[in-house]
């Protein structure tokens, strides 16, 4: 397209959309994206980038799978949408349901598909409520969720997301929701010195509980590696510790794998690294890799047990209209299939580990102060000072200044404050994955440069 086409473009989106995260001064240029292949994608002036976190953490096969736009096809000429309220079914909701049951935890069998990881939060509180009045405990209706953790932003699912700057333009929070902080390695700073640092932020919960009453908490909300609120990777004995708090106090665990869910870390889902079933899991983004919306929770079977025990008139009164979609679960499936078929969990943890590699080399780099990360999950953290972990003081904007001479460089990806997001397609190639490293370390350099280190 010419040049005052794209200008067009842009003054139509400035008149009639209302972005995400949105205010006018941050859109004045945006890349308008117009096709995508594997690990490429390419914005309408026709420059091409590493899509350096997957779209959005979620297109884990990569850009322009020919074979997911077909399953969408097939099924859309079928039956594109049916109800799936109670009474009726569909074959590719069915068929998806008994297929995770097979991936997931063993623990985990039964399923309710929601539109996106938003939805599924929702749908996690309110089924750990409904769980807890049916087994005579109603007045178990808290939550816990930790700080940095991200659950979406529908008004609970922000309540629980611990990233502050969500909150405020929106307040009151929903009541009943409170926050612990991260186990964040990087700058966790224990309280009890005489235990390891993974034992002493689990303690944190036991300690929240105590607090709340145990009597009056439902559940703790946890993703296995904190995503949008930096790529925070506990330490190893932080969910065992977690896992047993939970039984000791009967609280259920709900595992928040919308981003590390279906090989993004190297398994299949990320509580297996540390050996622990949840009660509740959440998924999206990866289940259909971004090609159509879909999302979920799957349930242990005793939380289903009680379900299917509750008299009629306590029936499980949640739903949504597009609740197992066929067309979006008919690509789930074929997205699962193409997952398998191409060994892209195990892809996920060979790769990770060369992009881990890579990044590590970059902490002799004045400026960077920690390197992180599990499978295709990455960050680089930025400051002013190695020894104390000073921050770089908000004016110098320093991130920002890392994300454009990355973009310069043909690099797309996501910078939170001074930190650097990676979560690159699974199908990323052994040499895009050196570029992302390379990329990284040049704009660092030109930034750190021109801030005096």
């Amino acid at each position: 397209m010419t040049a005052i086409d794209v200008a067009d473009r842009i003054q139509s989106d400035l008149a009639h959309l209302l972005h995400p995260l949105y205010h006018p001064s941050g859109h004045q240029s945006p890349k308008i994206w117009v096709k995508g292949r594997g690990a490429i994608v390419i914005d309408i002036e026709g420059r091409e980038y590493i899509d350096g976190l997957s779209g959005l953490w979620n297109v884990n096969v990569g850009h322009g799978r020919r074979e997911l736009a077909e399953a969408a096809a097939e099924q859309m000429t079928t039956l594109a949408y049916c109800s799936a309220y109670t009474g009726s079914s569909n074959l590719p909701a069915i068929n998806l349901a008994e297929r995770l049951s097979q991936l997931m935890y063993p623990s985990i069998n039964t399923f309710f598909f929601t539109s996106g990881g938003a939805e599924a939060t929702e749908t996690s509180f309110k089924t750990a409520r409904y769980y807890w009045k049916l087994v005579g405990k109603p007045e178990k209706v808290k939550f816990i969720a930790r700080m940095r953790g991200y659950h979406g932003v529908t008004m609970a699912a922000m309540s629980a997301t611990g990233l502050p700057v969500y909150w405020p333009m929106f307040e009151p929070r929903v009541p009943g929701i409170v926050h612990i902080e991260s186990p964040y390695p990087y700058r966790f700073v224990n309280p009890t010195p005489e235990v390891n640092d993974g034992i002493a932020a689990a303690n944190l919960l036991e300690e929240a509980i105590l607090r709340e009453g145990p009597e009056t908490v439902a559940a703790f909300i946890a993703e296995p590696v904190q995503g949008a609120g930096g790529v925070i990777v506990p330490q190893d004995d932080y969910f065992g510790r977690i896992r047993a708090i939970c039984d000791k106090y009967e609280v259920l665990l709900i595992a928040d794998e919308v981003i590390t869910g279906f090989g993004r870390t190297g398994r299949w889902f990320a509580l297996e690294h540390y050996g622990i079933e949840p009660d509740i899991v959440q998924f999206a983004k990866g289940i259909t890799s971004g090609y159509v919306p879909l999302g979920g929770i799957g349930i242990s079977d005793r939380i289903r047990e009680a379900i299917h025990s509750a008299p009629p008139d306590k029936r499980y009164m949640h739903a949504y209209t597009y609740s197992g979609h066929p067309t979006c679960c008919a690509v789930a499936l074929r997205n699962l299939r193409i997952i398998e078929e191409e060994g892209l969990v195990e892809r996920a943890a060979v790769l990770g580990d060369r992009l881990l590699t890579g990044l590590k080399t970059l902490e002799a780099l004045d400026g960077v102060g920690d390197v992180r990360g599990k499978g295709m999950m990455a960050a680089v953290e930025l400051v002013a000072d190695k020894t104390t972990k000073q921050p770089y003081p908000t004016e110098a904007n320093v991130g920002a200044r890392v994300y454009q001479e990355m973009l310069k460089r043909g690099l797309f990806t996501r910078v939170l404050g001074d930190m650097i997001l990676l979560a690159p397609p699974l199908v990323s190639t052994e040499e895009q994955i050196d570029q992302i490293v390379a990329i990284i370390g040049e704009s660092v350099q030109t930034v750190i440069a021109g801030v005096g280190g």
